[in-house]
């Protein structure tokens, strides 16, 4: 049987670092064994926050990747500000109160004349180049995903001109995610979004989301057929010898402003306060990117030398760290945009054998798939009794040395089960 061949336009791709590059690398490893040759078109020089030169390994060796120049205005930017367009580009976005003149400006710049996004100059080379190779190598589908959304407008003038089949893949919703309020958008360049959201949604022969939440506001948009197809796993070698030795709380992955849960820090100030023994086997890591106004508001409630701000590491590294670790932590923002977003973490969270507290917003989707699958405990900004209970729980199971977890049902978030059915839904296109 031949291969269907299928062109994804991507921006991030190895060396990006970060979960978002690894949904797509992980679909490009698996849809051979359904089929479907993948051929993966991304910038040449693009102005990746992260960068995770380990995930190059990953790349499969016989896929066929090609790559076009791209201008980004982080690269201007950063003549004014280094630190601020590298924060900002990360997606860290200082609360509007601690904002300099020059992010400020930057912000408004960024959502007003950048729009979608700051890799909006992109997208008419990017038309012109795969007009030509779709036609000379008789590609049928085309897959775009997003963020930026820049690459859902190329996927549509595509569809416009060639009437090729045209996939939209949403890793996060466009109009209603939460960093949007952030970028001082006039009225104007907020009904331009909607306008080029509502194009996308209605041109697009299938779309797929990661989340049920964002299904359901989809289908208020369009009629368009939804699949949600979540992130997953993938199978590893890493591994470790023991589990920490301390009673080691860690997050893994970016915490930005407002994912700050102050009720969190002020339950383990208390604890410290209150149990000798737990202050001293207490340590909270924090693995990746963190804003200023988390690590204040943890070093305001007394944390600070309970507190090991590791940075950004490696994917492998962050592996090690989840192995290792006696509690897995999982933040999301507290707010009716945030019942969508369901981390890439979350995923390796469930099959690395470690107990998951979580916080964030009632009934998101997060809180279905770790109740579902018995991986830990979630909870609301409100139960703050309930979370220092749970602690406590957790940390005399520790004590025990039986603090552990009974995973249920993870089959069906594997990359490779999860690539099968995006293969069913690419072949019936």
């Amino acid at each position: 049987m031949n291969s269907k061949k299928v062109l994804i336009i991507a921006y991030y791709w190895p060396p990006a670092g970060g979960p978002g590059v690894q949904r797509w690398l992980k679909f490009v490893k698996y849809l051979p064994e359904f089929d479907i040759e993948p051929i993966v078109y991304c910038p040449e020089n693009p102005n990746y926050p992260i960068v995770d030169e380990s995930l190059l390994n990953e790349i499969p060796k016989d896929v066929t990747i090609i790559k076009q120049p791209i201008k980004e205005p982080y690269q201007l930017a950063s003549f004014l500000s280094k630190k601020s367009s590298k924060k900002i580009s990360s997606g860290v976005i200082p609360k509007a109160k601690k904002q300099s003149l020059t992010e400020k400006m930057m912000l408004y710049v960024r959502g007003n004349f950048f729009i979608p996004d700051a890799r909006k100059n992109w997208i008419n080379p990017s038309v012109a180049f795969l007009s030509n190779y779709i036609k000379e190598n008789h590609i049928e589908t085309v897959v775009s995903t997003g963020p930026p959304h820049s690459m859902h407008v190329i996927g549509s003038k595509l569809k416009q001109s060639l009437n090729i089949k045209w996939l939209a893949d949403f890793r996060d919703p466009w109009t209603t995610i939460g960093y949007h309020k952030a970028l001082k958008l006039t009225k104007s360049s907020q009904q331009k979004h909607i306008e080029l959201e509502t194009e996308v949604l209605n041109s697009a022969d299938e779309i797929i989301v990661t989340s049920n939440h964002t299904r359901n506001e989809f289908e208020t948009k369009t009629n368009k057929p939804i699949s949600v197809i979540t992130n997953g796993y993938d199978t590893h070698s890493v591994r470790v010898e023991e589990k920490d030795a301390k009673f080691t709380l860690s997050h893994i992955g970016s915490l930005l402003s407002d994912r700050n849960p102050k009720v969190l820090w002020e339950v383990l100030s208390e604890l410290i306060s209150e149990n000798e023994s737990f202050s001293k086997a207490f340590q909270l890591n924090l693995i990746g990117v963190v804003s200023d106004d988390v690590v204040e508001s943890i070093h305001n409630t007394g944390l600070k030398n309970h507190t090991n701000v590791v940075g950004y590491v490696s994917h492998d590294d962050a592996i090690k760290f989840q192995l290792s670790s006696r509690l897995l932590l999982l933040i999301e923002i507290d707010s009716e945009d945030t019942k969508a977003i369901i981390p890439g973490k979350l995923f390796e969270y469930l099959i690395s054998e470690t107990p998951i507290l979580a916080i964030g917003p009632d009934d998101s989707d997060v809180q279905q798939i770790i109740t579902k699958t018995n991986t830990g405990i979630y909870f609301n900004y409100n139960q703050k009794e309930k979370l220092k209970s749970q602690i406590v729980s957790y940390f005399e199971a520790y004590q025990k040395n039986s603090l552990n977890v009974n995973a249920i049902g993870l089959q069906p978030y594997s990359r490779k089960a999860l690539t099968e059915r995006l293969s069913a839904i690419i072949k019936a296109m």
